[in-house]
């Protein structure tokens, strides 16, 4: 199973993450994050990390904003977090693979969400409704996901913490998992915003190899 670690804000975690074989670090381009990115790390700092894919996370940005990153950063993929509509998600991916986040509560319709969608973004994440964007910690019910044809790729986020390993790998079993590309983590693997215990990482990777 594929892991991308989101909110890395230190190069020396960044490059220790692809040693351990995560496939994604998650860069926070968004300034009202506690992990946002440029409170710590420079675009060449970005640039230059080569080993790892790259995700970059804007909310609402603009597409002038988010394109001009991708070029600078050198980044592999978008994920929109905000509330960009499918018209938006189209301008980014005619330049870069995109993956739109939803935030999901327990009475959503994901297929009425994600509809939309489908033609214009590459891959989805699914993420624990709470107030403001993303990086909750709160826990996602993957049981909304029951039923579901999501019919692309997506990722698992919200709240994935050590010792979610076996649920993971049964969750993994259901007809709902059919497109689960990889699982997101974060806050949950952190010592503070931003600074991870790459402990926890390596051993939660391993579990889920």
């Amino acid at each position: 199973m594929r892991v991308k670690v989101c909110g890395m804000t230190q190069p020396d975690q960044v490059t220790a993450l692809a040693d351990m074989g995560v496939s994604f670090a998650g860069f926070i381009f968004y300034p009202k994050s506690p992990r946002y990115v440029f409170k710590h790390m420079t675009t060449t700092q970005i640039r230059k990390e080569n080993n790892i894919n790259k995700v970059g996370v804007f909310v609402n940005a603009s597409i002038e904003e988010v394109l001009h990153m991708v070029d600078e950063c050198r980044l592999h993929l978008v994920q929109l977090h905000g509330d960009e509509n499918p018209k938006y998600c189209e301008k980014i991916a005619d330049y870069v693979s995109v993956v739109k986040a939803f935030r999901l509560s327990d009475n959503d319709s994901v297929e009425w969400m994600i509809r939309p969608y489908m033609d214009c973004c590459d891959m989805f994440m699914f993420d624990t409704m709470g107030a403001g964007y993303g990086g909750t910690g709160k826990k996602f019910d993957w049981s909304v996901l029951q039923g579901t044809e999501v019919g692309k790729p997506f990722f698992l986020s919200g709240g994935i913490e050590p010792g979610d390993e076996d649920r993971l790998h049964e969750f993994q079993k259901e007809p709902a998992a059919k497109g689960l590309f990889a699982v997101d983590i974060n806050s949950k693997f952190e010592t503070s915003p931003g600074y991870k215990d790459l402990n926890l990482v390596r051993d939660f990777v391993d579990k889920m190899k």
